[in-house]
């Protein structure tokens, strides 16, 4: 039997872990074929805890999420696949089942899964709109992994801090192909998504396939406590690794080219294969985008030219 393990890494997460556990241990996929384990990073509330109460896979590891992720994925892990989930995320029921079909069926070393940002005030809905048209991207990265081809490639490169998922892939590509699990209806699921409640979510999304009518394995990303200043000071602590990154690749790299490149950033991810439709029957989610798009931009250009050397 196919076994997978679903890596989670925290800090201080109690408000968000319970869900992301429910969530995994709710997969249709024989429980003992899966195996859940959490990697903290210090914690001083209850994340630890709570975690317990879903598996005796409890661990400690620092100093960032590479690491965490690399404890958890190479030297814990037992299953064939690993798939890494931050606390914050909760898996629709069929997602584990379906990945492992795809990757069995299609001989892919790993997959993109389509995440769904969760949350219904202006903000939120604006940040669903961007990352949908990010799935299968290069803007995107793998969560479901074929742990022989994690370990081939050395995990993730801990010294970086922010682009070491899309170095991941990277390094991915060099050995097997890349899929996506699933296509979905953005218009319906961003309608189901958007009336959901603040609190008592979980059954909604956990059953989305069978509560929605819209059979389609998502991952669901809770953003709703959404606050412009801590995602733009998340948005540029990581950009601190991306001159490393682009170093470690060079700038003619043609996925470099287009992660770094204002004219992909800005316009080719939002209107390649038919996008475009999408990004104008949505003219104000897409001042939000671009809105957001300009200030990450902004802030990113600040950066580097703080860090260039003076003549």
């Amino acid at each position: 039997m196919v076994r997978v393990s679903v890596v989670v890494t925290t800090k201080n997460e109690a408000a968000n872990i319970g869900h992301c556990l429910a969530s995994v241990a709710a997969q249709d996929f024989p429980g003992e074929a899966l195996e859940i384990i959490v990697v903290d990073n210090g914690s001083t509330d209850d994340t630890k805890a709570i975690a317990r109460t879903f598996t005796d896979l409890v661990f400690d590891q620092g100093p960032e999420r590479s690491a965490q992720r690399n404890y958890g994925m190479l030297d814990v892990a037992t299953g064939d696949y690993v798939m890494f989930l931050d606390a914050d995320m909760i898996l629709s029921r069929t997602v584990v089942r379906r990945c492992v079909e795809l990757l069995d069926a299609a001989g892919h070393v790993a997959l993109h899964i389509p995440e769904i940002v969760l949350g219904a005030d202006y903000f939120p809905s604006v940040r669903r709109f961007e990352r949908s048209f990010y799935d299968g991207t290069v803007i995107d990265g793998v969560r479901i992994i074929a742990k022989h081809a994690f370990a081939a490639v050395g995990g993730f490169d801990t010294s970086l801090t922010g682009p070491e998922d899309w170095d991941l892939d990277k390094k991915l590509k060099g050995i097997g192909t890349i899929g996506l699990l699933s296509r979905y209806d953005f218009d319906a699921v961003d309608a189901y998504v958007s009336h959901l409640p603040r609190e008592g979510f979980l059954d909604a999304l956990t059953g989305f396939e069978n509560r929605s009518g819209l059979d389609v394995p998502l991952l669901f990303h809770n953003e709703a406590a959404f606050h412009l200043g801590r995602y733009l000071k998340k948005k540029t602590y990581y950009t601190g690794s991306a001159e490393a990154y682009i170093a470690k690749w060079t700038r003619e790299d043609p996925d470099i080219a287009r992660q770094y490149g204002a004219v992909y950033r800005f316009f080719g991810v939002f209107i390649e294969q038919g996008r475009y439709r999408r990004l104008l029957s949505h003219p104000g989610k897409a001042f939000g985008m671009y809105f957001l798009r300009f200030l990450v931009g902004a802030l990113f250009l600040a950066r580097r030219t703080r860090q260039a050397p003076s003549a």
